[in-house]
């Protein structure tokens, strides 16, 4: 369907398309079971592929994870990751020594740059269940940042700036700013490097709840610029006369006035907008460059240095009882709780 303001609507699974400067969005809800002690499903995982679990059988996957579910280290160059974790934890760690626990609500600010080894793991911590909610939104870096530093940085749920808005009839948006700016409330500063650093990128990542048959207006921007609105739960929501039932991407024309109305039931969505990068892509798996040859050496670069080398006892860690913390690469360590 395409109007003035709605470019195009497109099914969102666990994958949803996106557009430059962002390469996809992951989407991961996992019912998982209560933890059986060391932090793996207390039931059995006969059945699955293991170390392939793609599963949602149960509404659950092992994913990469032999024994706690998640993704095993793995290596990146070239973009950013921001995972923003609803329910349920993750624990990082890293080629250069970083190591972190954040959920229920936190947003981790990854820059891979030359290139970096990580894991991704998601320990069964409660007895009884588990539930795992969270999005992972890569961002391109551009041609002049692809070999960077490495770097990483906590947004912790607690300075995560939320702005709230009351319509006319008292129905209220709230509004998560992971980037950019709503109003007057600006976002944390992201990852030094990032596309998202320079406001003349206009790059915004939120997430957002509305109320039942709330309204709620993003203003245009100047320039034409990719944006995307993502209605992951709920039930419908209208945009300029158009009825749009959850599970729904909706690609936007930015430089008009966007209204949304909420159907009759609390909605939920992500909101993802940028300049483009505009320049040549070459992608092959965790790597993303400008060219084939720079991917060709990008694959050389990991056989021969492995991106600094893994220096965990094993390729998944999971990081006890400990609560929410980050350890970063020079040693400096956040404890939150």
């Amino acid at each position: 369907m395409t109007t003035n303001l709605i470019q195009s609507i497109f099914p969102i699974e666990n994958q949803w398309q996106t557009k430059d400067p962002f390469l996809f969005c992951a989407y991961h809800y996992d019912l998982y079971p209560g933890g059986n002690g060391t932090y793996g499903p207390a039931t059995s995982i006969a059945g699955r592929m293991i170390g392939q679990d793609f599963s949602g059988k149960d509404g659950w996957s092992m994913y990469h994870g032999k024994y706690v579910p998640g993704f095993p280290s793995h290596p990146h160059r070239g973009f950013e990751t921001v995972s923003v974790v609803k329910k349920g934890f993750m624990d990082h760690s890293d080629s250069l020594g970083g190591i972190g626990r954040f959920g229920g609500g936190d947003t981790q600010w990854l820059t891979s740059g030359k290139g970096i080894q990580h894991s991704e793991m998601f320990p069964l911590l409660n007895k009884d269940s588990n539930p795992l909610e969270l999005f992972q939104i890569w961002l391109n870096l551009p041609k002049r940042s692809k070999f960077v530093e490495p770097h990483y940085k906590m947004f912790w749920k607690e300075k995560i700036p939320v702005y709230t808005n009351t319509d006319d009839k008292g129905n209220k948006t709230i509004i998560d700013i992971i980037a950019g700016k709503v109003d007057h409330i600006s976002a944390i500063s992201p990852a030094p490097d990032s596309w998202a650093a320079n406001p003349e990128n206009e790059v915004e990542i939120w997430t957002m709840k509305m109320d039942a048959n709330a309204s709620f207006e993003i203003p245009a921007t100047i320039y034409s610029i990719s944006r995307a609105l993502y209605f992951y739960d709920g039930d419908s929501i209208s945009i300029e006369d158009t009825i749009i039932n959850s599970k729904n991407g909706i690609d936007l024309n930015s430089t008009q006035d966007l209204k949304i109305t909420n159907g009759n039931s609390e909605g939920y969505f992500l909101l993802l907008q940028g300049k483009p990068i505009n320049e040549p892509k070459a992608q092959y798996g965790p790597f993303v460059m400008n060219t084939d040859q720079e991917i060709q050496d990008a694959m050389t670069d990991y056989q021969r240095t492995q991106f600094g080398g893994w220096p965990h006892s094993n390729p998944g860690p999971v990081h006890g009882e400990r609560g929410r913390f980050a350890k970063y690469a020079d040693g400096t360590e956040e404890i939150i709780d």
